[in-house]
C-alpha cells in the first residue's frame, strides 16, 4: 500500500501538472469506487470545477476544487492517479477517467478495486469518517518527541501494531515503520509502555528522517507504485530491512530476520533491535 512518501509524491508531481486546470467530465467505469455522494452525481458536482492546490492527510489525497468542494482519493493497495496525454492509450484496471480541460486526463487504475474516492464540501473534509480519525501528522511540528514520550507509556500494545495505528500517526505503513524501528533500535514487538524518554526521542527522529528520505528518493517501488507522472520511486535501493530478511544487516552484519507481528510482516534485526 503507498504509505505517507508515496503518495506526497504524487501529490507533488500532480501539483506541476493540474492546479489550475478544470475538470470538464468524468467517466466511471466501475460505480463501487465513489463513496459518496453516488456515481451518478459526481459529474454534475465537478463539471467545470476549477483544481486550486492538491493536498494530502495520511495516505489520503486531497485535490481542492473551487465551487467549495474537495476530491478525495484513496488508493489502497495497488491504486495509481496518473496525468495523462490526451490520446495515450487506456491502461488495464483503469476504473475512472477525470477530463481536463486542456485535452489531457487525469486516470484513476487500481487492479485490486479497493481505491476509493469522495466528493464533498471543503468545509466538510474534517468531518468525512475517514479522515476525522486519522491520527498525528508525523512531518508537522505538532509531532513531537514529548507526544511520543507522553503517549508510548499509555499503550499496552507492541510498538510495531501501534505505529500503524492510523489514529495515532498517520501514514505510515509497514515500509517505514520497519525503516524507523531498525534506526531506532528498537524490536516491532517491545511492548509501548516499556520504551523509555530517550528511546522514544530516538525514534521520533527515526520517524521524521525515514519519511524524508522517502519523500526525497520519490518513494518505494517494491510491486507497482509510479508516481503521478507513471515513474517508479528509487528508495527501495536504500532500505535497511524491509523485504531483506536473510541479508546482513548495514550496522552489525547479522541476518535480518522475517516475522508476524499483529499479522503484519515485519523484518528487522535481532542484534540491533533486541527484544
Amino acid at each position: 500500500m503507498p504509505e505517507l512518501p508515496e503518495v506526497e509524491t504524487v501529490k507533488q508531481t500532480l501539483q506541476a501538472k493540474l492546479v489550475g486546470l478544470s475538470f470538464k467530465g468524468i467517466r466511471i467505469f466501475i460505480p463501487k469506487v465513489v463513496q459518496t455522494p453516488a456515481a451518478e452525481q459526481v459529474e454534475k458536482m465537478i463539471a467545470g470545477a476549477k483544481i486550486l492546490k492538491i493536498g494530502r492527510r495520511g495516505k489520503h489525497l486531497l485535490i481542492h476544487l473551487d465551487k467549495e468542494l474537495a476530491l478525495v482519493i484513496h488508493l489502497r493497495m495497488t491504486g495509481k492517479l496518473l496525468y495523462c496525454p490526451a490520446g495515450e492509450p487506456l491502461a488495464k484496471y483503469t476504473h475512472v477517467i477525470f477530463y481536463l480541460d486542456n485535452g489531457d486526463e487525469l486516470r484513476f487504475a487500481d487492479m485490486r478495486k479497493f481505491g476509493r474516492l469522495w466528493v464533498v464540501p471543503r468545509s466538510a473534509l474534517g468531518e468525512l469518517p475517514v479522515l476525522k480519525k486519522l491520527g498525528m501528522e508525523p512531518l508537522e511540528d505538532s509531532f513531537t518527541s514529548e507526544f511520543l514520550q507522553k503517549e508510548l507509556p499509555r499503550r499496552n500494545t507492541r510498538i510495531k501494531p501501534l505505529l500503524l495505528d492510523q489514529g495515532l500517526i498517520a501514514g505510515l505503513g509497514n515500509i517505514y515503520t520497519d525503516e524507523a524501528l531498525h534506526r531506532a533500535g528498537l524490536h516491532p514487538e517491545r511492548p509501548a509502555k516499556t520504551i523509555t524518554s530517550r528511546e522514544a526521542d530516538r525514534l521520533h527522529r527515526a520517524i521524521r528522517t525515514v519519511l524524508q528520505e522517502g519523500i526525497k528518493h520519490k518513494g518505494t517501488t517494491i510491486s507497482n507504485f509510479v508516481d503521478g507522472n507513471g515513474r517508479a520511486g528509487n528508495y527501495q535501493e536504500l532500505l535497511k530491512v524491509y523485504k531483506r530478511a536473510g541479508q546482513p544487516c548495514c550496522r552489525c552484519g547479522k541476518r535480518i530476520e522475517r516475522k508476524k507481528v499483529g499479522g503484519r510482516s515485519s523484518y528487522y534485526c535481532p542484534c540491533c533491535q533486541r527484544i
